[in-house]
């Protein structure tokens, strides 16, 4: 018993490592927390920018390399900062129009190579990871950012408003911050559950045939009844028996 208990932690203990080294990989969700802002795209080179309101860049940067550690980020700095992860670039630079506010430019590595200068990034990013990133291509780009996209101008594609199609891939934070379980069927905000505030409340006017539904039926077919008594007495068998005492013959 006890040794089956220490094989029992050992193997939480490796799932839990597991999990924490998983974690760490990939980059951070930042569509799920940021609104869209812009979207330049220009096949597998794409970059897409959202806006902290009210957060300082060293903040944002914090609060990303928390949730998803880089491979690197540049130093401390109040107006432009850099983390680099293995599919994803994250430039987080001051909004020039709104100081308050942090731009959070996410992009791919095909965008820097194709648009940023290797040595507009050698003050940010070591020299080590310049050289895998831009290898043969030299990072031959003047682009230094969205916040400054008017006199730096990227050479692939041009930045522009997000689409529907966009926020359906990247879509923005809403502003209450309140979720809803809906129903699947009918697109129609009065037929989800949820209403009134509560998630075992609908709308009693529902008609969707799509939906399902559980009905009580009668008081001898509810699931809940006990089974019915027979009231039928069982057949028993007439006949005569004879008790005889063992002993001797």
């Amino acid at each position: 018993m006890k040794k089956s208990s220490f094989l029992t932690i050992k193997l939480l203990l490796v799932l839990s490592l597991l999990g924490s080294l998983l974690s760490g990989c990939g980059a951070p969700n930042v569509k799920d927390t940021y609104p869209l802002e812009s979207v330049n795209q220009d096949g597998s080179a794409t970059s897409y920018v959202y806006r902290a309101a009210g957060q300082t860049v060293p903040e944002v940067a914090k609060a990303l390399s928390d949730e998803k550690t880089p491979d690197q980020v540049s130093k401390e700095d109040s107006e432009r900062m850099f983390l680099v992860y293995s599919d994803k670039w994250y430039h987080l630079q001051q909004d020039p129009d709104n100081k308050e506010d942090t731009l959070i430019e996410v992009d791919s590595k095909e965008y820097v190579q194709q648009n940023y200068s290797s040595s507009f990034l050698q003050g940010y990013i070591t020299a080590s990871i310049l050289g895998s990133l831009f290898d043969s291509f030299g990072g031959s780009g003047s682009y230094r950012g969205y916040s400054s996209k008017d006199v730096y101008k990227p050479k692939q594609g041009s930045y522009r408003a997000p689409t529907v199609s966009d926020k359906k891939i990247a879509p923005p934070l809403t502003v209450e911050k309140k979720g809803l379980i809906t129903r699947r069927g009918k697109s129609n905000s009065s037929d989800s559950a949820g209403s009134g505030g509560s998630i075992f409340s609908r709308n009693s006017n529902s008609s969707d045939s799509k939906g399902g539904s559980i009905t009580r039926g009668s008081k001898d077919d509810s699931i809940f009844s006990s089974p019915k008594r027979s009231i039928t007495k069982p057949k028993t068998r007439s006949g005569s028996g004879r008790i005889s005492r063992r002993g001797r013959r």
